[in-house]
């Protein structure tokens, strides 16, 4: 009998009645479970917070050792209301669910799954318990995996345990067109692809991680996205094949990011290295790029990096600033993102046109451009970002029926 890997974020076990709703959800499932289980509600803020008032600059090693109990009570206390519930059950740090990973504190990768202990419990007839987003390092240390780790930890098991399908349970239905915060006519949507999902959750999604649908579209496990607390089908992401296609997926928004400009660099070979190996170096992920060069020979060099960067960033900027010869570093926080999805964009024609005119006949100005295959990004202002969301939503007609499933012909 294969195994159902079920995922419970800290919303869905936010509370003592949660915890004990959510048992009962694992109980019910048929076959052998395994259920891997994030901090309650706001706990890892909490903690976060804590370090912070004792230390500035906390320990990294520390505070994976501080961050990690959050998911321990979690795992702890859903193990007891199941066993409450006649079902046997145990919970299982990251360490002990045989989660091994690299050596980097608070975003560790994973680089093997040892389910030895996780299997021999669930041929005892057991619902294994496990604690999410934490691991072991070679070193025997704990380590975190980052933010939205625990949706990593229930694929990386889903994939080792060769699971039928991975689902991941949160506090809304599935994957929408947009946010129904902010588009309340948002559709939800019933399957997407792997690489629409990886685009939209890259690009600001909050449903999925990127790296857990990175690691499911890699070792092809199907992911199921569903509301906790509603027993309605959510959206499935799994391979292309047999999918018909929509021309746009969804609009996924982020204000999560920082615009950097680097003035008065020397138009020449290999400045462009000169810029991004440096803060490659320093682990700094770089998004959006755009390159102006004047009449005077001179260039400024734009680009976006997320804002939790930017203490760490600027210092490396400067020195990059003085290597080039560039005039001067700004940063900018005032700056939103918005994407538009779709695999149907690769023989749709027309896509861009029509969302730069939405945009410009709604008076937002576009600052940097970014593309691929299957996604257009803009960046522009942050106050600017719900009216784009909504304005690109109807320009591409995305809340009536029909035309979100629209098959984009001949691929």
């Amino acid at each position: 009998m294969r195994v159902l890997v079920q995922k419970y974020g800290g919303t869905s076990l936010g509370t003592p009645e949660r915890i004990r709703h959510v048992a009962r959800r694992a109980v019910e499932a048929a076959g052998r479970v395994c259920v891997v289980a994030s901090a309650m509600g706001d706990t890892t803020d909490e903690l976060l917070g804590l370090a912070e008032q004792v230390s500035p600059a906390p320990h990294a090693r520390e505070l994976d050792m501080l961050l990690s109990a959050g998911e321990q009570i979690s795992i702890a206390l859903l193990s007891m209301a199941i066993i409450d519930l006649g079902r046997d059950a145990v919970s299982l740090t990251g360490a002990q669910a045989g989660i091994h990973t690299d050596t980097t504190h608070g975003r560790a990768r994973i680089v093997d799954v040892r389910v030895e202990r996780v299997i021999e419990a669930l041929d005892a007839g057991k619902i294994v318990i496990v604690a999410g987003f934490q691991g072991i390092s070679p070193s025997h240390d704990t380590t975190t995996l980052g933010r939205g780790g625990s949706d990593t930890t229930a694929v990386a098991l889903a994939a080792a345990l060769d699971a039928e399908a991975c689902e991941i349970y949160t506090d809304v239905e599935g994957v929408f067109s947009a946010d129904p915060r902010i588009v309340p006519e948002a559709v939800k949507r019933e399957r997407v692809s792997y690489e629409e999902m990886l685009e939209l959750a890259a690009s600001g999604a909050r449903v999925l991680a990127a790296r857990s649908v990175e690691y499911a579209r890699n070792n092809r496990v199907p992911l199921h996205v569903r509301s906790t607390f509603a027993d309605t089908p959510g959206t499935w992401v799994q391979e292309e094949a047999g999918m018909e296609q929509a021309v746009i997926s969804g609009i996924a928004h982020d204000t999560s990011e920082a615009k950097v400009t680097i003035r008065g660099v020397p138009d020449q070979p290999g400045i462009a290295a000169s810029i991004f190996r440096p803060l490659a170096d320093a682990n700094v992920n770089v998004d959006m790029i755009v390159q102006n060069v004047s009449a005077a020979g001179h260039t400024d060099v734009s680009f976006t990096v997320p804002k939790s960067d930017l203490a760490t960033t600027e210092p490396v900027l400067q020195q990059i600033a003085r290597a080039v010869g560039g005039d001067d570093v700004t940063t900018d926080e005032d700056v939103a993102k918005i994407s538009l999805v779709g695999a149907g964009m690769k023989t749709h024609p027309g896509v861009a046109a029509d969302m730069f005119d939405a945009l410009a006949e709604a008076g937002i100005n576009i600052e940097i451009i970014s593309t691929s295959t299957i996604r257009i990004s803009v960046l522009i202002r942050a106050g600017d970002v719900e009216r784009a969301v909504k304005v690109v939503h109807d320009r591409f007609r995305l809340a009536e029926p029909g035309v979100l499933e629209e098959a984009y012909g001949e691929r």
